[in-house]
């Protein structure tokens, strides 16, 4: 379906620069060490990792690498983890919950020294991120949280109060707020770019629109049955997240894609930036349903992202909704025009942490929900030692026994209608209370 009606084009504006190509052809290989599932960050960066212990890695990808959630993200180095601290803690103890919370840190800072060592050209800024309060009540809290990342985990982390906010973002919508410097953002389609092209030079071999079709055990380890044909591997590693399919359906029991969707802006003048994102900062809320959103990486226009909501086409409404939520925070971008509108799919599940599993022999890297940008490399890498059996870099506080499959479900959300109108009453709620 054609957008004109909402935005110029529907593909993601990351592709003017950095558009997904198939990589060159290369015979499939009768056998190696890891055949990888998937050649996203988390893929790549285990390839890459894999390749240069010495293993011959073959990655394989249904679509051309890429083309999935790593060039369609928001690029923003987040690193969320969507379970609160108590949760955690009540779910595992307070020893692992402190674990999950500070290997957040060791993992953004991998992606940073990875960024600078291997020369990634990626428009990397730290440029830190404004998380906006809905309510004075839900600063209050949001300020004592900002306040222990600092002490704990020594994050420049702190409140930013109501009568400064507009130092950190043009709007009145929100009622205070916390910064974070040690978040920034990239462009998420020149990183993947560039993943690949090390990747490929440290001796991967990446397969396009090749997709693994099943997986069996044999003597040797597995054979992987793709669409190019059978290659045996000692080890597989899936990195499927958001685009697993029906040739894995254990795994497809206990993934749900959800549809996330951007908009990005017409270039805006210089003045209309500097008055609405004067510091440059990555943005975020805390809404079920909220916005993130960012400048982007030249500085003239904004992206701004949220859940679609659909599960199938390309209706008109998702992107009106955002729409809608760009001018409620900047109500002087009314009539401005969205040049670009467009979805991926992010990988949700019943525990909502990034994790590494292992199943029947094969090994998992998955479950992002929403945070890949700094989970599926990290997560990648950590699963590529663990495959090595590199005991001291493979361990991780997010290798955890599978997520629990859904009932009922074998790949079609059918529930995700359900799950959007309960949030949208919680955030209906919480908007009401933060205005009385």
């Amino acid at each position: 379906m054609q957008h004109s009606q909402v935005a110029d084009k529907n593909t993601p504006y990351w592709w003017e620069e950095a558009p997904v190509r198939p990589v060159p052809e290369q015979p499939l290989a009768k056998a190696v060490d890891v055949a990888i599932v998937g050649a996203g960050y988390a893929g790549l960066t285990a390839g890459l990792t894999l390749a240069r212990e010495g293993r011959s890695v073959a990655a394989f990808d249904a679509m051309n690498p890429g083309e999935g959630a790593s060039s369609r993200n928001g690029g923003i180095t987040s690193g969320n983890i969507r379970v609160d601290y108590a949760t955690l803690t009540r779910r595992f103890g307070a020893a692992k919950a402190d674990a999950i919370e500070a290997e957040g840190k060791i993992a953004r800072e991998y992606v940073y020294d990875m960024i600078a060592q291997e020369g990634l050209d990626c428009d990397f800024r730290q440029v830190g991120r404004f998380n906006g309060a809905i309510g004075y009540e839900q600063y209050d809290s949001m300020a004592r949280t900002a306040e222990k990342l600092a002490k704990t985990l020594g994050i420049e982390s702190y409140g930013v109060p109501y009568a400064e906010q507009q130092t950190y973002i043009g709007t009145d919508f929100y009622r205070g707020g916390t910064v974070r410097m040690d978040i920034g953002g990239l462009h998420p389609a020149k990183f993947h770019a560039e993943l690949l092209r090390v990747a490929l030079a440290a001796g991967v071999t990446v397969h396009s629109n090749t997709a693994v079709q099943s997986i069996e055990p044999d003597v040797s380890g597995f054979r992987v049955n793709t669409a190019a044909g059978t290659i045996r591997a000692r080890q597989v590693l899936v990195c499927s997240n958001g685009y697993t399919d029906g040739s894995d359906p254990w795994l497809r029991r206990r993934i749900v894609p959800v549809r996330s969707r951007i908009i990005a802006t017409e270039e805006l003048a210089p003045d209309v930036m500097a008055r609405l994102m004067p510091k440059l900062m990555m943005m975020g809320e805390h809404r079920q349903l909220g916005f993130y959103y960012r400048p982007s990486p030249d500085g003239k226009r904004i992206l701004l992202g949220g859940r679609d909501g659909t599960n199938s086409g390309d209706a008109p409404e998702p992107t009106l909704h955002l729409r809608r939520g760009l001018i409620n925070l900047f109500p002087e971008l009314e009539n401005v025009r969205l040049t670009h509108s467009w979805f991926g799919n992010v990988a949700m599940h019943r525990d909502m942490l990034p994790r590494i599993f292992e199943k029947k022999g094969l090994t998992y890297a998955t479950g992002f929900c929403g945070s890949g940008v700094v989970w599926a490399p990290w997560i990648g890498s950590r699963a590529a030692f663990k495959l090595m059996s590199d005991d001291r870099k493979g361990a991780s506080a997010f290798d955890f026994a599978p997520p629990a499959a859904i009932p009922l479900y074998r790949g079609k959300p059918w529930f995700m209608p359900l799950v959007m109108v309960k949030f949208r009453m919680e955030d209906s709620i919480a908007l009401r209370r933060a205005t009385r």
